[in-house]
């Protein structure tokens, strides 16, 4: 809100130069001297932030005893003309201080809306800010998280690898020992390593070449006598003995060689059982490089959001202590444009004032208004009456006249007599009718004009008490300094008989510019004390 010149003020109707003499001019006979003087004009320099200096102006001197008694019109003349210019030098003055708060006011509401616009761009920054930083907490809230799953996958790796390495380790320690079976399931079996299963397989190998060299060799006819010996009966025992021996052989042969099937199908599991461990072992070891590739990844970003982190809460911050900066401002501004508000409510409360009983006024002169409005609804009546009874006249006249047209003269005389008399009372009552038109016009219009010279009299004559109650204040602050200050000399020189004249006293008032405290209050009517001693005689 900011601070202007009050509306009376500036709507107010311009003074004429006999009401501007009668309240700028010379102060009345019971305080006696001249009106005031003004400061002098301050060096020329850097603009003072006050409202512009008031021009030195002629002071009215009074004119001597001896013009006055002679009747000098020239003086007197003079007197008012230079009385006339220190009105018009106020009123450019006036005018002036006016134009310098249009021009405050101007700044006031400028300052204000750049102030709004800092606020609002403020609020959005601050806001922007906001939503990047849960934006950002929401990532490193979403970082931590996979951090967390890939450090428990990568426990889990370390343990599975662990594990292989453990096995590979026991298998290496213990590269005789029994073979375990395997089981119908494949995810079952033993883990083993190809170092430790390539011992057993050359071994295998060995024990069936060494069954294969170590078997006799047998006749061509050995197979033809066993297969005819089931059917030829026996003769003698040494034949039985001889034919035990290659029954012995076949007996050991086929189990040597289902040994050497089962050897076989043991080492062909085995085989593939390795195949499997080696595909396994080389996607692990892939899947490992993988993980601690992907964990130092990891790693190096997180050590990038901390230091965003760390980037992000010193801004939060900066930001943080400059958001309470312009919350402070604010708060002062805002402590400010209250106190301006609650004295613009307080101009408000009296225009109110003001406001009401100019209505009722308004609703007094429109009472009278159709109380003068029913008067001529009144008189039109009557007219229109009065027109009715001629206008029945003169059809009965003339039904006369058709039915007696052989009447008397005399009658035709009187009946003519009476209808000018009408006609003369019907042209008087139009007379009459209107010259209370053209009444009722002219009291509508002093009415009109009647109201604007109400209206700008009760503005000139709360401007008059308002300037009466300043100087009668000012008057007496100046009595009261020059009774404080100068009494007692004054009382001396007067009581004094050796300059033979008597010294008078003169208190000066003046506008002073420099009175004025901020942009909420006023010009201030200074003081300033001149001394002055009308010496006669000498």
């Amino acid at each position: 809100m900011s601070h202007g010149p009050s509306p009376r003020l500036a709507e107010s109707p311009q003074l004429s130069k006999g009401s501007l003499l009668t309240i700028l001019g010379s102060p009345s006979p019971e305080r006696g001297g001249p009106a005031d003087s003004l400061p002098p004009t301050p060096p020329s320099g850097t603009p003072s932030p006050g409202p512009p200096p008031a021009l030195p102006l002629p002071l009215p001197l009074p004119p001597p005893p001896a013009l006055l008694a002679d009747g000098d019109w020239e003086s007197r003349e003079e007197l008012r003309l230079r009385e006339l210019e220190e009105a018009r030098a106020r009123a450019a003055q006036m005018e002036k201080t006016m134009r310098w708060w249009s021009d405050c006011t101007a700044n006031w509401r400028e300052k204000w809306s750049k102030v709004r616009a800092e606020r609002n761009r403020a609020r959005e920054e601050v806001r922007q800010l906001r939503q990047r930083l849960d934006a950002l907490t929401k990532e490193l809230a979403g970082a931590r998280r996979e951090r967390q799953e890939a450090q428990g996958e990568c426990e889990a790796r370390g343990r599975e690898l662990a594990r292989l390495r453990g096995a590979r380790g026991a298998a290496d320690r213990t590269p005789d020992g029994p073979e375990p079976e395997p089981e119908p399931e494949r995810e079952q079996e033993p883990v083993r390593d190809v170092g430790a299963e390539a011992p057993a397989g050359s071994q295998e190998l060995e024990l069936v070449e060494s069954l294969l060299k170590n078997r006799p060799e047998e006749p061509d006819g050995c197979w033809e006598a066993r297969s005819m010996g089931a059917g030829v009966p026996r003769s003698s025992s040494g034949r039985q003995e001889r034919s035990r021996l290659p029954w012995e052989d076949t007996a050991t042969i086929e189990e040597d060689t289902s040994k050497l099937t089962a050897l076989r199908l043991r080492l062909d599991e085995s085989q593939k059982v390795l195949l499997k461990e080696r595909e396994d072992k080389l996607t692990l070891s892939r899947n490992i490089e993988k993980l601690e590739g992907e964990l130092s990844q990891w790693k190096i970003k997180y050590e990038e959001l901390n230091k965003t982190k760390q980037e992000m809460l010193k801004q939060l911050s900066i930001l943080k202590e400059a958001h309470q900066d312009e919350l402070g401002r604010m708060s002062e501004d805002l402590e400010d444009e209250l106190g301006a508000r609650s004295s613009m409510d307080r101009k408000m409360a009296e225009l109110r004032g003001e406001m009401e009983r100019l209505q009722a006024e308004n609703a007094a002169e429109w009472g009278r208004r159709e109380r003068l409005e029913t008067e001529k609804l009144g008189l039109e009546r009557e007219n229109k009456k009065l027109r009715a009874q001629v206008g029945d006249l003169e059809e009965a006249l003339a039904r006369r006249r058709r039915q007696t047209a052989s009447a008397l003269d005399c009658d035709l005389r009187a009946s003519q007599a009476a209808l000018f008399e009408k006609n003369k009372e019907l042209a008087d009552l139009k007379h009459v009718h209107a010259k209370l038109k053209k009444q009722f016009q002219e009291k509508v219009a002093e009415l009109a004009h009647a109201n604007r010279r109400v209206e700008q009299h009760e503005a000139e004559v709360k401007k008059l008490r308002l300037r009466v109650e300043e100087l009668k204040k000012e008057l007496a602050q100046a009595e009261d300094e020059v009774s404080t200050h100068w009494g007692p000399r004054v009382a001396s020189c007067l009581s004094c008989g050796r300059c033979g004249a008597a010294g008078a006293v003169r208190v000066t008032v003046s506008w002073d510019p420099s009175a004025q405290r901020g942009p909420g209050e006023g010009g201030g009517w200074g003081r300033g004390q001149r001394w002055q001693r009308l010496v006669g005689g000498r």
